[in-house]
């Protein structure tokens, strides 16, 4: 990745997820990122949320290495007048401090938005908290998925509720700061002004929902548990097995592709096309469907199946483990570790690419 933020420095008051997520944004790119931890707590909690494989000696858990290469960890005690005058001087210098604290907490410590201000008026100010209209309740990402509507339309179709396997409200949270704090930068480039930035994941939460939302608000639907399945697309999210017992998702988006897995299966044996011709017939006759491309599927080995599905262009996808994932080259890549003090390994949280253009575009060439 570019080092798109050099010059820019950093200051992390956030442990857990969502807060560290958006300081490790601004380490990827090149930012100099300082995270301050409790130290009369032992630093940041994830440190100890370790799994039972790991050793319970080591410095660090996989979890808290998810989000914290790449940062300079000071350790330090708020309470403390020394310390705390150290990492305002921090403060001072830097252009952006992210913090999760409650409010009335970052108050007490001196770290709250006003303070801060008075030491540097032009800090862009990221603030994380739970909940917009109760700023001072404690939020965790599975209350939030319970509370936003996520785990009533997770599960299986038995009726099982789910919750997502990953804080998927804390990385949208910390996507929506990344943004905002993004703009305020863009804004005192142009304005020398800085600016508070905040964040409820609630409300975050809510963003989230998009046609789910949209489904109930205009629709009147109330989604419900469908495992893989998709509520407005049929086949979208079945989960068919070939005769050598590979597991695959299927995604099928539009009449076209139907059209092509159709005939490239050869489901006219069992139905005229006419039946499932619309996305419609589809959804209200999904049961059915997907009866019909299990026994079609189970009939076929993947070595002969998959080719067909690609040369058609059918969206699909094999249900892979994680070994499987991080077992591709070009995935395995991409991966960001650290050997210094700490030996750490993760998943990057920057997916995009920026390629640098010329200042003066060459035309195209002639074709004759």
């Amino acid at each position: 990745m570019d080092k798109i933020f050099e010059g820019i420095l950093v200051v992390e008051l956030a442990s857990v997820l969502a807060g560290p997520a958006v300081g490790q944004f601004f380490a990827e790119c090149g930012a100099r990122v300082i995270k301050v931890e409790n130290k009369t707590r032992g630093g940041d909690v994830t440190r100890q949320w370790k799994l039972p494989c790991e050793q319970d000696d080591a410095p660090v858990s996989a979890y808290y290495a998810s989000l914290n290469i790449g940062k300079e960890v000071v350790m330090a005690d708020l309470k403390d007048p020394h310390e705390y005058q150290q990492v305002m001087q921090l403060v001072a210098q830097a252009d952006i401090v992210i913090s999760n604290h409650l409010p009335s907490k970052a108050a007490k410590l001196g770290i709250d938005i006003q303070t801060i201000r008075m030491a540097n008026p032009r800090i862009i100010f990221g603030q994380m908290f739970g909940y917009r209209t109760q700023p001072e309740r404690p939020a965790y990402d599975a209350v939030l998925q319970a509370e936003m509507g996520y785990i009533s339309m997770c599960g299986t179709d038995d009726g099982r509720p789910a919750k997502m396997p990953v804080a998927l409200l804390d990385v949208i949270a910390a996507h929506q700061l990344k943004e905002g704090i993004l703009a305020a930068l863009w804004r005192r480039e142009r304005t020398g002004k800085g600016a508070c930035v905040s964040v409820a994941l609630d409300e975050a939460a809510l963003t989230g929902l998009v046609n789910q939302a949209s489904n109930y608000l205009m629709a009147g639907y109330q989604s419900q548990r469908m495992g893989t399945k998709h509520p407005n697309i049929a086949p979208y999210g079945e989960v068919l097995t070939t005769a050598d017992g590979v597991a695959f998702l299927i995604a099928v988006g539009t009449n076209q592709q139907f059209r092509r897995l159709f005939d490239s299966l050869g489901l006219e044996d069992v139905c005229t096309f006419d039946h499932f011709s619309t996305n419609t017939k589809r959804i209200s006759l999904r049961k059915e469907l997907a009866k019909i491309l299990q026994e079609k599927c189970e009939a076929i080995q993947s070595n002969d199946l998959f080719p067909i599905l690609d040369n058609e262009l059918i969206p699909y996808g094999k249900i892979r483990t994680l070994d499987e994932v991080f077992s591709n080259p070009a995935y395995n890549r991409l991966l960001i570790r650290q050997f210094e003090s700490i030996e750490m390994i993760a998943v990057p949280s920057v997916a995009f690419r920026m390629e640098k253009l010329e200042t003066h575009p060459k035309p195209p060439k002639e074709t004759t």
